[in-house]
């Protein structure tokens, strides 16, 4: 069974639309005229093995980062549903870079129905900016994806550099993300 999903989200400030493969090899087409941005979601789908084109545009940086958080979220809810019952549930991941760490925990088990979603994170982000992203989008581009995929999210993250850190997340999202939607075909529906 395919495990893919295409959404698109249009407003009055953005236009985002999204492909996503769960069980793809990595392969990444992003554009969101946000360079920091576009490489942390090439880390995300590179470690998680997931195949992620994503193409937005819109008035300001915020918006961009808020409603790719939102198509990104609903498109893994989609991908996900069809074959929910079958997966491992759970991913845990820790991801160390050079002085930095993230740790990141993750439960599937709401994406099937209306269940909930919830998020605990413990970023210890001090700097504004990190290249041309303001910190305070990534814990709202967490929550945000969190709340459209409807899933438990938590991650701690420590360090000294702020890029290693944001890096090391999005990281250990996508490798935790990878471990939970894996099959296990002795799970019974």
């Amino acid at each position: 069974m395919s495990r893919n999903a295409r959404v698109k989200r249009e407003t009055k400030e953005t236009r985002v639309e999204v492909e996503l493969e769960l069980d793809g090899r990595g392969a990444t087409r992003i554009d969101t005229g946000i360079k920091f941005f576009d490489h942390i979601l090439t880390a995300f789908a590179t470690h998680g093995f997931f195949d992620l084109v994503v193409d937005a545009e819109g008035d300001l940086s915020h918006h961009i980062i808020e409603d790719t958080a939102i198509t990104l979220g609903k498109a893994f809810k989609d991908a996900i549903a069809a074959d929910r019952a079958k997966t491992v549930r759970y991913g845990l991941a820790a991801v160390p870079m050079d002085e930095s760490i993230a740790r990141c925990a993750v439960d599937i088990g709401s994406i099937s129905g209306e269940g909930r979603s919830y998020t605990v994170l413990e970023l210890g982000l001090a700097r504004e900016r990190v290249e041309d992203v303001s910190t305070e989008d990534i814990p709202h581009f967490l929550d945000s994806f969190a709340s459209h995929a409807n899933l438990t999210l938590h991650i701690y993250a420590r360090g000294g550099n702020e890029h290693h850190k944001i890096e090391a997340i999005f990281k250990a999202l996508g490798i935790a993300l990878d471990k939970a939607t894996r099959v296990e075909e002795r799970r019974i529906c």
